[in-house]
């Protein structure tokens, strides 16, 4: 029996995504039949007593404490970063010129040259590249693009993204990194309004034209461990935009950590001359659809359960009606990645789209700024 060959992974940073990410490493294997062998090699962080914590729950075999170290063994194949924006690309160029395959949380980068720069290292090193969007690879998602590729929608005229939560709802929230502009880049735009970007254009197409806002509600928050030290808030709570679709779709997008009672409402509907398709991930396995050639009395939205062996990725889990989770969202999107390895073709989404994305996030900015439409180039 031949030995499988190993692919061993270098993570930096160990909270939340990292613990995503590493769980997909660890079940994928057990759903699909890899090429490759996810090995959780080492995993790097600055405080050697959360790392080496870290380490010993997820199961990695070692630490670095810094990563130029991580990224210079010979004993690691995948650099995974799930650091804070204001360090991906110092770390995914090093990687990428050390030979490392490299995987990056969005948004990609703090801005559209930072991106550019990352996408010319991979791709100057012939390395496979993705970041992680994982929303994509939700099986209910993966059927809507089937479908619009199928030209089941025919002309696409719409679409409506929205990305609502609540957990900063509260002005006396504590201050993180992800509310200061030097570490984040954007605020709400570029954590969750980045996903629904992607979203639209992995569904409907690229956007040439912007317009909108950026809005901050809260200016101050309390720094936690402190009894009345605060701090300023400088990056967006909100955005709000609309957008032109090189395919003549019109956009409309929402994103916002203000909106009470929603804890991670992910959503969109899109809407063509044939037909429309609406998803939302705290439902993630059902997909509404519905076609305009149905019989009179009939019309109007089906649910469908994608966990048919029909839907993408859902053939390879449970039988129908089993429903996955968010966790098999990141197991899918680290298949596409480990097969991308293996066969040397670059799966989607990848650092270009991070640079598409981010195109689309800096030109709302400007045009929030300048109360005016923004073109988009795309070269």
């Amino acid at each position: 029996m031949t030995n499988q060959k190993e692919l061993r992974i270098g993570m930096v940073g160990y909270s939340f995504m990292g613990r995503a990410h590493t769980q997909a490493y660890r079940d994928v294997s057990y759903y699909f039949k890899p090429e490759l062998k996810p090995v959780l090699k080492a995993i790097s962080g600055r405080n050697e007593a959360n790392v080496k914590a870290a380490a010993e729950q997820l199961g990695f075999e070692s630490i670095e404490t810094d990563w130029k170290k991580l990224i210079e063994r010979d004993d690691i194949d995948l650099i995974d970063i799930v650091t804070p924006n204001n360090s991906h690309a110092e770390i995914a160029i090093a990687a990428a010129k050390a030979g490392k395959h490299v995987i990056c949380e969005k948004p990609l980068s703090m801005s559209v040259e930072e991106a550019k720069e990352m996408k010319q290292a991979v791709e100057e090193a012939g390395v496979i590249h993705m970041i992680c969007h994982n929303y994509r690879f939700s099986p209910a998602v993966q059927y809507a693009k089937q479908l619009i590729s199928e030209g089941k929608l025919g002309k696409i005229h719409h679409f409506r993204g929205v990305y609502l939560q609540d957990w900063l709802l509260d002005p006396k929230t504590p201050m993180t990194w992800r509310m200061k502009k030097a570490v984040t880049g954007y605020g709400t735009h570029g954590d969750i309004a980045a996903h629904s970007i992607d979203l639209a254009r992995f569904l409907v197409g690229e956007i040439t034209d912007v317009a909108g806002m950026l809005k901050t509600f809260v200016n101050e928050r309390p720094v936690a461990g402190t009894e009345n030290e605060t701090d300023t808030v400088d990056v967006d709570d909100a955005s709000a935009f609309i957008t032109q679709f090189e395919n003549g779709a019109m956009g409309v997008f929402e994103a916002s950590r203000f909106a009470g009672g929603n804890r991670n409402g992910n959503r969109f509907e899109i809407n063509g001359e044939k037909g429309s398709i609406k998803w939302d991930l705290e439902n993630l396995n059902n997909l509404h659809v519905y076609f305009h050639d149905d019989e009179p009395g009939l019309q109007g939205f089906r649910l469908i359960n994608c966990t048919e062996s029909e839907h993408p990725y859902a053939g390879a889990y449970w039988p129908s009606g089993h429903i996955l989770g968010y966790e098999h969202t990141f197991i899918n999107l680290v298949h596409d990645l480990i097969e991308g390895i293996s066969t040397g073709k670059n799966p989607t989404p990848n650092f270009n789209d991070g640079v598409e994305n981010q195109k689309v996030l800096e030109a709302v900015a400007e045009a929030s700024e300048k109360k005016s439409w923004v073109q988009i180039p795309h070269n």
